[in-house]
Order: C-alpha cells, then sequence, then structure tokens
C-alpha cells in the first residue's frame, strides 16, 4: 500500500494549497482528482481558481461519484494523487442516492476497502464538518455523520493527519 495522507480542517483553511504543497514535493507523476461538479457560475469560479493554483504540474480527471475506480485505474507510474475532496464527493454520493443511505454507505466502504490496493501517494482532504451546531434536519445530521464516520476510517488507514486551522497546518497523526 502506498502511503495515506488525509489533510483536514474548516472552509478556506488552506487545506487544498497544502495538499498541493505536499503533493509538488514529489517529482514523478502527479494527478489531482477533482470531485467537484460545475453546477453554478460560484462553483465554476472555485474551480477555476483551483485550476489556476495547480498550473500544469497535475494531470486532472474529474470524478465526482465512482472514486475507488477511478484510483485503482490509476496507471503504474504515478507517484502522488490528491483527492479533493471528499465532503464535495460525499455530498455528490447524497445527492445520488438521495432516498438510499445504503447505497453511500457502500460507496464509502468500497472507497476504505480499495485503499491497500493502491501504489502511489494519496493525500486526501477533507472538511471537518463536526465542531458546528446540529443540523436541524435529518438528511443535514446524516451528512454530518457520515463525513466524520469517512474522515475517522480514512483517518485511521492515514500515516499522515493534518489539521489545518488558519492557513496553518498542524500535524496530528505521524
Amino acid at each position: 500500500m502506498g502511503r495515506i495522507v488525509l489533510v483536514t480542517g474548516g472552509a478556506r483553511s488552506g487545506k487544498s494549497s497544502f495538499a498541493l504543497e505536499e503533493a509538488l514535493k514529489h517529482s514523478g507523476k502527479r494527478i489531482f482528482i477533482a470531485t467537484a461538479l460545475n453546477l453554478d457560475d460560484e462553483m465554476k469560479d472555485r474551480i477555476r481558481k483551483h485550476r489556476a493554483e495547480r498550473g500544469n504540474s497535475f494531470a486532472t480527471i474529474e470524478e465526482p461519484l465512482d472514486l475507488s475506480s477511478c484510483l485503482v485505474s490509476l496507471p503504474g507510474d504515478v507517484e502522488v494523487a490528491v483527492v479533493d475532496c471528499l465532503t464535495v464527493w460525499l455530498g455528490n454520493l447524497f445527492h445520488k442516492w438521495s432516498n438510499n443511505e445504503e447505497g453511500v454507505e457502500q460507496e464509502v466502504e468500497k472507497l476504505i476497502e480499495t485503499l491497500p490496493e493502491l501504489h502511489f501517494r494519496l493525500i486526501f482532504v477533507t472538511n471537518e464538518v463536526g465542531f458546528g451546531i446540529v443540523p436541524d434536519n435529518h438528511l443535514a445530521r446524516r451528512y454530518r455523520d457520515m463525513l466524520g464516520f469517512l474522515n475517522r476510517k480514512i483517518a485511521q488507514e492515514a500515516h499522515t493527519v493534518y489539521c489545518c486551522i488558519c492557513g496553518i497546518p498542524l500535524c496530528i497523526k505521524s
């Protein structure tokens, strides 16, 4: 299994920038896996800014749903891949499976089971949403709980975990 790094933190805390900096420390082939869907002007602007930040240092793959198959199918010469981000990926799954939470849970388990098969360094970016208020509806509470579960499972598998606060990455597992 390749080394797994998890980068978590709040919104706009510097997670993505830090993940890219970590990936750029490797001179081999770099892949960026974008999970966001280009649905509105605000998201289009975010995607444009992220693309500009990456420049030509990464080959980009857009995969909003089938993350595990995407990771397994990466070529053997990949040295590092950045997945940005698990938060959006999970939201995409909730949208796809709407009233079937078992489908979401199966996709999450499939991703976790895929990790030992990977040969490259993998950097996951995710949000820490558990510090906020308890959401006022079932779906939002379920999403928050499932993201907490996903983050915990990835952190258990990860060799290194960082939490970004105010642009400062703090190593919380090494």
